[in-house]
């Protein structure tokens, strides 16, 4: 047992370094395409010629690989918080090679997002043993956690079709929030199929059972969805914010959605439990102090008629004279001039 949970830290390890890194260099080849193109923030899809965005992609497959082979070595519950590792090496390579300067709050929200993924760990649940595919699908379609699956779906479909368009681009927990409700789905569905291999190479067949395969679509569908928004996130916001929301919303549903289907904390202390409540709130505590430090981004121009800072604003008065108020703090005009009819005669 020590050894297997052994390999699936290491692995995990190495995943967090390998995505971290990822995030980074798609960052930049997203730059490199959004030059000659429509940014994938405005639902543009040039990065996909960009070498560079490809070398990225690469590496997060790499790294995505590592932490499949981890899920089937070790608990979800302790793969999953070992995620904040990779907030620590996008936030440094994003302020030496983005220029995306980390502030020293900043700092201080990845330690707290660190230390409550610590909290996490050290009070996850020994995961229960699972002996083939037919009896995650069990779990997979009990009553509570079918519950989970359509409020996800649900939550999902609303912020692709009603929120995005309309918020998309000011509001970042958008486009996280799509990847990180439907990550959760993913991992069960990863975790069903890592088990599957597993079996599968000890000498039991499990490819011959269709709820192997209909993981395997489920799991398809969630990355390709992932990896859309992720890209409109990482294209529309700062690389240092986005990665610590991501890992901090993801690691929370992930690890209620594993608590649902496997039923992880069935018999747990009243201690254990508060515990890991603790890392919770000291996991978002982080997360919303890493989002106070955001630098303003720089607005999408989606129209010509976007007034710009500072506004200059015209007037016709009553009698026909043309006047202008120059408005330095961006604010409204309190009144609205009605036009006389028998002006324009």
């Amino acid at each position: 047992m020590y050894s297997s949970n052994l390999k699936g830290f290491i692995l995990a390890v190495v995943s967090s370094a390998f995505i971290g890194s990822s995030f980074i260099i798609k960052k930049k080849g997203l730059r490199k395409a959004g030059v000659n193109g429509p940014r994938a923030g405005s639902g543009g899809y040039g990065y996909l010629l960009e070498p560079l965005w490809w070398v990225g992609m690469i590496t997060m497959i790499v790294g995505e690989i590592a932490n499949f082979v981890a899920y089937i070595y070790a608990p979800a519950v302790l793969v999953t918080p070992l995620g904040a590792l990779s907030i620590i090496v996008s936030a440094i390579l994003a302020h030496f090679i983005l220029k995306e300067k980390l502030q020293k709050m900043g700092m201080l929200g990845c330690l707290l997002c660190i230390v409550g993924s610590t909290v996490i760990v050290l009070h996850a649940p020994e995961e229960r043993s699972i002996n083939s595919v037919e009896e995650i699908w069990e779990l997979a379609t009990q009553p509570a956690f079918l519950l989970y699956t359509a409020s996800a779906v649900a939550i999902a479909l609303v912020l692709i079709l009603y929120c995005a368009p309309r918020y998309g681009q000011t509001n970042i927990m958008v486009y996280i929030g799509i990847c990180s409700v439907i990550g959760s789905l993913t991992v069960m569905s990863i975790k069903a199929i890592g088990i599957a291999i597993k079996l599968t190479l000890e000498g039991t067949n499990q490819a011959k059972y269709f709820q192997t395969w209909i993981f395997a679509m489920v799991a398809i569908t969630c990355i390709i969805t992932q990896l859309n928004y992720l890209n409109m996130a990482l294209d529309t916001f700062n690389t240092a914010i986005v990665s610590p929301i991501y890992y901090a919303l993801f690691t929370s549903f992930t690890i209620l959605a594993s608590a649902i289907m496997f039923k992880d904390y069935s018999g747990q202390s009243a201690s254990s439990i508060a515990s890991e409540l603790c890392g919770f709130v000291t996991v978002l505590s982080g997360t919303a102090v890493l989002h106070s430090t955001r630098d303003p981004d720089t607005p999408l121009i989606t129209d010509l008629y976007t007034p710009l800072s500072p506004k200059v604003s015209w007037y016709i008065q009553g009698n026909g004279e043309l006047w202008k108020q120059k408005d330095e703090d961006g604010s409204s005009p309190s009144f609205i001039t009605i036009l006389r009819q028998d002006y324009f005669k």
